[in-house]
């Protein structure tokens, strides 16, 4: 029961900063839409969505829990961004959309940085050591899987946006069609199960990581 509380509690934090990375790079670039509307707050219920924020996580929760493997992730109600009140719309928009990553990764850099801290702080508290360890690894895990997905370049993931400004205009405009099936195509990539690869991937990077960030603590 504590995991799943850590692990929802961690999952929110995440996907809440990601949504909020989004918010405060778009008022950096002249867009105060997020911030008039409430959402650089810390406080979860302005950032829920009831399919990405519930329904989802909760059913990969249930096959989680019941098959003792698998990938939790889910995402927040996206923040409002005023496209028109950027000052370099092309390029501040596709800034704002990579921040949401970023923030993931830079959560992902942070939770692996504790892990070699809470060992050592912990060391004589095994029942402690053993959650805060469980915590650490979750929290890695689990940002740089959002980071990977929100990064794969389908409308309305934050990786299409990049796309589109990297593309030549012509290309970017027929792209940019695609937005109308971008939920369609999402969820045929979780009905068949092709996230497993970005997903496999984005344990690999996890492991990584972790062990980078234990070696650099000194192993303690």
């Amino acid at each position: 029961m504590l995991k799943l509380l850590i692990i929802v509690a961690i999952l929110l934090l995440s996907v809440m900063i990601h949504e909020c990375a989004h918010g405060l790079v778009a008022l950096w670039f002249g867009d105060d839409t997020a911030k008039r509307q409430g959402r650089l707050s810390l406080n979860i219920i302005r950032h829920i969505d009831p399919v990405g924020t519930i329904v989802v996580p909760l059913i990969l929760l249930v096959f989680y829990l019941a098959a003792g493997s698998g990938v939790i992730f889910g995402w927040a109600k996206p923040v409002p961004v005023n496209v028109a009140k950027l000052r370099n719309p092309p390029r501040d928009y596709t800034l704002v959309s990579i921040a949401g990553p970023l923030s993931n990764l830079i959560l992902a850099f942070s939770f692996a940085g504790m892990l070699p801290v809470s060992t050592a702080v912990l060391s004589g508290h095994s029942e402690l050591l053993s959650v805060a360890g469980f915590a650490c690894i979750f929290g890695v895990r689990i940002n740089v899987i959002l980071a990977m997905f929100n990064l794969i370049p389908i409308p309305p993931l934050d990786g299409s946006q990049v796309l589109m400004y990297l593309l030549p205009y012509r290309i970017s405009v027929q792209y940019r069609r695609l937005s109308r099936y971008g939920i369609i195509l999402i969820i045929l990539l979780i009905v068949t199960d092709a996230l497993q690869y970005p997903f496999l991937l984005a344990d690999y990077l996890s492991r990584a990581l972790l062990s980078l960030m234990y070696h650099a603590g000194g192993g303690l």
